[in-house]
């Protein structure tokens, strides 16, 4: 589904067609399920989060001029009742298992040989600071632009770029230390 019919399908939500509430789970329940796990490290707290998540935009409803805004709407909600959890049990825990998302091949030689460069990058990426964990992931794993991320880490555009310098720098670094060659892409 792409953005634009995302944000058409809540307008049709809005104005009372269930089944689109239904398409926007479909296309981002899972993944705020793993944004929410990857921030809380617990997936029945996590599936309870998007849920809420999507709890709250039915009882809130909001209008939204762009896609960014409704897809950061998402996961600010996400990541904010994730923050509360996460307060509620006195502790922090740093964004964490990006395994899931990690790109897969399609051949089986491909798979075993991705599995374990993906397990490379992922221990490379739990050794960088949340704040740059948070940043990649909603970057490269979700697809967002530097204005919905800003908006869900609360930081200003710029920031948030200067943020995602210094955490693509650090990761590669830290890629290149264990011998994996860094692609920019």
């Amino acid at each position: 589904m792409s953005k634009q019919k995302d944000v058409s399908s809540y307008r049709r939500f809005l104005e009372g067609d269930e089944h689109a509430l239904e398409e926007l789970i479909e296309e981002y329940g899972d993944a705020l399920v793993r944004f929410a796990y990857c921030l809380v490290k617990d997936s029945f707290v996590a599936e309870d989060i998007a849920q809420d998540a999507f709890a709250t935009l039915i009882f809130k409803r909001r209008h939204f001029s762009s896609c960014d805004s409704f897809q950061a709407y998402l996961y600010k909600i996400v990541r904010n009742k994730c923050i509360d959890y996460l307060r509620s049990k006195k502790r922090t825990v740093p964004l964490g298992d990006l395994e899931n998302v990690l790109v897969s091949a399609t051949d089986a030689e491909k798979d075993v040989l991705a599995h374990e460069r993906n397990e490379r990058v992922y221990a490379c990426l739990q050794r960088l600071p949340a704040q740059y964990q948070d940043v990649l992931y909603l970057c490269y794993f979700q697809d967002c632009r530097a204005e919905a991320v800003s908006k869900i880490i609360r930081k200003t555009k710029k920031q948030t770029y200067n943020l995602l310098a210094r955490a693509k720098s650090a990761l590669k670094e830290l890629l290149e230390g264990e011998g994996i060659v860094y692609e920019n892409e």
